[in-house]
């Protein structure tokens, strides 16, 4: 699924622009950009799945790092800073990863 069939190609091109400078990655503006924060629930888990690389129901750390990617192939890689802060902020029980239902909360905050 293409991320464009649930955002605006324009939105998340500007967003992906706007965070284009290494350790300049902010999730909440991000998410807000892109318009995900208005967005379903539904919608935010579709966006979770396309994320989830290797379909393992969990976003780890090694796919936050390429979360820019996800929304656009020309986006930047994370740095290991912008990926360990973007982990800690969603990863609320402590696993070491991104559940869905802590994605789709961190998206709503």
């Amino acid at each position: 699924m293409a991320m464009s069939s649930i955002l605006n190609t324009e939105d998340i091109k500007k967003a992906v622009s706007a965070f284009a400078a290494p350790d300049s990655f902010d999730h909440k503006k991000f998410f807000e950009m892109v318009g995900l924060k208005s967005k379903s629930n539904d919608d935010v888990k579709k966006i979770f799945t396309v994320l989830d690389a290797d379909n393992s129901g969990y976003i780890e750390e090694e796919e936050l790092k390429y979360v820019l990617k996800g929304f656009a192939k020309d986006g930047r890689d994370l740095t290991d800073k912008e990926t360990k802060a973007f982990l800690k902020a969603a990863d609320k029980d402590g696993d070491g990863k991104i559940g869905v239902d802590e994605f789709a909360a961190l998206v709503k905050e």
